[in-house]
């Protein structure tokens, strides 16, 4: 191969584009950047420290000064990484003290909350896993999966989806069936001038 050749080959597929540095998660982070450098083509541990460390605000430098100001010849990318996620990541216990005390379901589906979970307390043993979980559920839910605690932690998750599901749409079917009678009673009131009795019109 020559020069040219060789200039060209070493010239990135496309540009880097990495997603603002998310403290929280820094492992996932640093895999979604590992994305970005292998679609580019970006291969140099150089390089790839560089592009880490711009997207670095000062708080989070400061918790790896000493390697960017004086980077080793080799293998800098990989102990920037190293570092980084050993520092922001949260121990056991603290994400334990999390669990137990910080998270709720909030909007999410059951489902979608036990996968946080997960994700959060990954060295976290099911068994915890699971007791958090159901005790951040709706009473109902609580009281149904009960009765499985020996089954899959997932298969429970979906079992408790399909049933917020079902109790949904029973609920916008009372509604349809109460607003329906709602109308019939007060349209005719509204069409004879009569006084507005179910305060419709207030």
């Amino acid at each position: 191969m020559d020069e040219a050749d060789s200039s060209s080959a070493e010239v990135p597929r496309r540009a880097v584009r990495l997603p603002p540095f998310w403290p929280k998660r820094p492992a996932m982070w640093f895999t979604q950047a590992e994305a970005q450098f292998t679609l580019a083509g970006t291969n140099s541990e150089r390089i790839q420290f560089c592009h880490v460390i711009s997207q670095l605000d000062h708080q989070y430098t400061t918790e790896v000064e000493d390697i960017i100001l004086s980077p080793p010849e080799q293998g800098s990318y990989t102990l920037l990484r190293t570092e980084l996620v050993r520092q922001l990541s949260s121990s056991p216990e603290q994400c334990i003290r999390q669990l137990l005390t910080v998270e709720e379901t909030g909007d999410r589906k059951a489902s979608q909350f036990l996968r946080y979970l997960k994700s959060l307390a990954s060295n976290v043993s099911d068994n915890i896993i699971r007791s958090v979980w159901t005790s951040r559920l709706p009473r109902n839910l609580q009281s149904i999966l009960a009765g499985r605690n020996k089954s899959n932690l997932e298969a429970a998750a979906l079992c408790a989806d399909r049933i917020s599901e079902v109790e949904f749409q029973a609920s916008a079917r009372s509604l349809g069936v109460f607003g329906s009678a709602l109308c019939q009673e007060w349209l005719p009131c509204h069409s004879a001038g009569m006084p507005d009795s179910l305060g419709c019109l207030s």
